[in-house]
């Protein structure tokens, strides 16, 4: 087998298994996320819930408590700050911890996680043992979650470029798949304990699921052929990922000739790359800042102007806010497999982040 010759990917087996990789990697802050009106509920004063024990999802401004009030808030502080803080301990992580050690112990770590949010569903606790409870595991899922992100998008790094786009796909089906589940629950009519641990089951699951297929994937001959040749890929598929650098000049790509005369591979450094895609990376610092700080401590408090809302005001939040949001986002990231617009070198990219961030400050 010859780099000429690279073997097909039959059943379109390995994108379907990074597809599958890439909803796992999201698919537990999602779940934690869109489960936001059970979280409030438990975090009532045991006076206040109902004699049935069914979930009650409306949310008078004046009658919550402050772990209520505060738990939208105090939830995204516990998830953002790990995330932005184990991403860039990702680039120190992967040089010390295998690939496979990374991320089926990151997978693990947060089916453990599930099993025990499920199991707690079932089992009474006071509100604020519960609310430290949550946060960290929300902690905990967003810390294993970014070098599972990380660790997920290298590997995806050995495979054609095309390989990273299931990766996004499956990440913003995670979001789609959470709110229609959470719709799921509530369209049941189940009490409380029932539908929440229904819930929380089916999304371990889905991470087992996804530890079957990473477990799958050296298996897979065209996953092999990628994983072993290093170098040898197709020429193609290099002259792709060097595109960005062409604007740096001959001296930055020439081969480095070593004594024995063999050749080395072009040395690129961090700083050479960011002055290429510094516009880009920056539009989408802006773009994630703005998603981040809206959605969902802000949204999730958003309530319905309709006069006689009835059983619309319990679907509002999961529709409105969670369902429309996720879907937006994965129809969003998989046009970009069929159209990328504007282009990275597009004046149009940072005029309309720029734009996108004054609509959301007024």
């Amino acid at each position: 087998m010859t780099a000429i010759n690279p073997p097909k990917d039959k059943y379109h087996a390995v994108w379907i298994i990074f597809f599958i990789l890439g909803l796992g990697t999201l698919l537990p802050w999602n779940f934690f996320m869109t489960a936001t009106m059970y979280f409030i509920e438990r975090l009532k004063d045991q006076s206040d819930v109902g004699s049935n024990g069914t979930l009650n999802v409306t949310m008078e401004g004046d009658s919550r408590n402050v772990l209520q009030a505060k738990f939208s808030n105090v939830m995204t502080l516990c998830a953002m700050v790990p995330l932005l803080i184990f991403t860039c301990l990702n680039s120190f992580i992967h040089q010390r911890i295998p690939q496979t050690l990374r991320i089926s112990g990151c997978l693990s770590v947060i089916l453990v996680v599930f099993l025990l949010t499920a199991i707690l569903v079932k089992v009474d606790v006071t509100p604020l043992p519960f609310f430290m409870l949550t946060m960290i595991k929300i902690v905990c899922i967003n810390s294993f979650g970014a070098v599972l992100q990380g660790s997920l998008f290298g590997l995806a790094g050995m495979l054609p470029a095309a390989y990273t786009t299931p990766i996004m796909s499956g990440q913003g089906l995670a979001g789609t798949f959470a709110a229609f589940s959470m719709i799921c629950a509530l369209a049941s009519g189940s009490a409380l304990n029932d539908s929440s641990f229904g819930y929380f089951i089916t999304a371990c699951v889905v991470i087992l699921l996804a530890i079957f297929s990473y477990l799958a994937l050296p298996r897979m001959e065209f996953f092999q052929y990628y994983a072993e040749s290093g170098g040898l890929r197709p020429a193609n598929d290099e002259e792709n990922k060097m595109d960005l650098l062409k604007k740096d000049g001959s001296e930055e790509k020439r081969p480095v000739v070593s004594l024995t005369g063999e050749e080395s591979k072009p040395t690129v450094s961090v700083f050479g790359i960011f002055k290429q895609i510094w516009v880009t990376a920056l539009s989408v610092c802006c773009i994630f800042t703005v998603t981040i700080g809206t959605f969902p401590a802000v949204t999730v408090d958003v309530k319905t102007t309709v006069s006689d809302p009835g059983e619309w005001e319990t679907y509002f939040i999961p529709v409105s806010c969670f369902l429309l949001f996720n879907v937006m986002d994965w129809a969003g990231r998989s046009l970009t497999a069929v159209c990328m617009w504007p282009g990275k070198d597009s004046m149009w990219l940072p005029i309309l982040v720029i734009a996108r961030v004054i609509f959301r400050s007024s």
